[in-house]
């Protein structure tokens, strides 16, 4: 079976990274992406035939942004046709599903429609200023026209939760199949409690660190002598590198909070190994590893009560979700104080995540799915 993959960009370590990996690994398939950067993403990706196709012409002429990046992976696209054999061809993060509109037998396994331009759209205006706003309206509303056109041709579309699926049949009006991600829980451990919350998370202001460094600094009112650590990826994009600046700004006031950019795997490992707990506050996501990771290293989790994490925890048995920053510090507080349940809680986690995320379970459904498209 030769499988293809379509990314609209490989530069970050992430849970869609970690799938889209899987799947190539899996399948020894080859990589169509518009943007790589081997340095600040998994490195197994270098084992891989991995081809960066798209015009470069926009890179020249727009600076680096979200922005320059719509344009370039759209465009790429909407207008690549590969030209080699293939089955099937597997679309990973928007846009790159609009490989399929010069292409055929497309399995779109879809982490989540355009958030900016769709629930997240007010979001996101909100933070433009006054003389961007028309032109990110008008933007959008092409994008949406050019998007609900494509998505009409796509042969299947997996979605990586409930809560994706919920917005494919919202935006699209089309039926999908969850098959959420897997994990390799036997790379995770559990090494002890250093007194400290692990947030791990590209930044990105609808990851909400600041959420995290908020509840942190209720939980300090209460109890002494733990730190919060934050984690995560940090593009180029000057949206990012704000939002960066103001959360190194919330934690120098807060104290005891350290944020590190770009750690590797490994390293994120070791810190999940020896948190006291992982914390997840991200606007609606899409599904989201955390929480599977935090399982996987036996720790509790302290999620907001929306989106992805409500597939994965089970409310007070694998960890807890909350529905504000003071119900997160009042979990926080309780898991210092309550060491043998908060260890409970842990393994109950492992427990979940080797019962239904393992890798096995994921490819049973995946590689059924890719054989009844490539006859198709």
């Amino acid at each position: 079976m030769k499988l293809v993959i379509a990314q609209s960009n490989l530069t970050l370590y992430g849970g869609a990274e970690r799938v889209l990996l899987k799947i190539a690994q899996h399948y020894n398939a080859k990589i169509y992406t518009a943007e790589y950067n081997k340095k600040t993403t998994f490195p197994e990706f270098e084992d891989l035939d991995i081809e960066v196709v798209g015009n470069n012409s926009i890179k020249k002429i727009i600076p680096y942004g979200r922005v320059m990046q719509g344009l370039n992976y759209g465009l790429t696209f909407y207008n690549f046709k590969i030209k080699e054999d293939y089955d099937v061809i597997n679309a990973h993060m928007s846009p790159s599903h609009w490989i399929r509109n010069k292409n055929e037998r497309v399995l779109w396994y879809c982490h989540t429609p355009m958030r900016d331009i769709y629930d997240l759209y007010e979001f996101r205006l909100a933070l433009k200023k006054w003389h961007q706003k028309p032109v990110y309206a008008l933007g959008a509303k092409g994008v949406k026209l050019i998007d609900s056109q494509v998505v009409k041709k796509i042969e299947f579309i997996f979605a990586n939760s409930a809560n994706t699926k919920s917005r494919i049949l919202k935006y699209y009006k089309r039926d999908s199949e969850v098959l959420n991600g897997g994990i390799d829980y036997e790379s995770y451990k559990n090494s002890g409690d250093e007194k400290y919350f692990f947030y791990p998370s590209r930044i990105s202001p609808n990851k909400r660190q600041d959420y995290a460094i908020t509840a942190f600094e209720k939980f300090k009112r209460r109890k002494k002598g733990y730190k919060l650590v934050i984690s995560g990826a940090l593009s180029k994009d000057l949206l990012f590198q704000s939002y960066y600046e103001k959360i190194k700004r919330m934690a120098e006031k807060t104290r005891d909070v350290k944020i590190l950019i770009n750690v590797s795997e490994e390293m994120q490992k070791e810190l999940f190994s020896k948190a006291t707990a992982v914390l997840y506050p991200p606007i609606n996501e899409d599904y989201g590893l955390v929480p599977l990771e935090a399982m996987a290293s036996s720790k509790p989790v302290i999620a907001v009560n929306e989106g992805g994490p409500k597939d994965t925890i089970i409310n007070n048995k694998t960890g807890f979700l909350v529905n504000n920053t003071e119900e997160m510090a009042d979990k926080m507080l309780f898991i210092a104080e309550h060491k043998l349940i908060a260890s409970d809680i842990g393994k109950e986690g492992l427990k979940r995540v080797k019962k239904y995320y393992s890798w096995k379970k994921f490819f049973e459904t995946f590689d059924e799915k890719v054989r009844k498209i490539a006859k198709s």
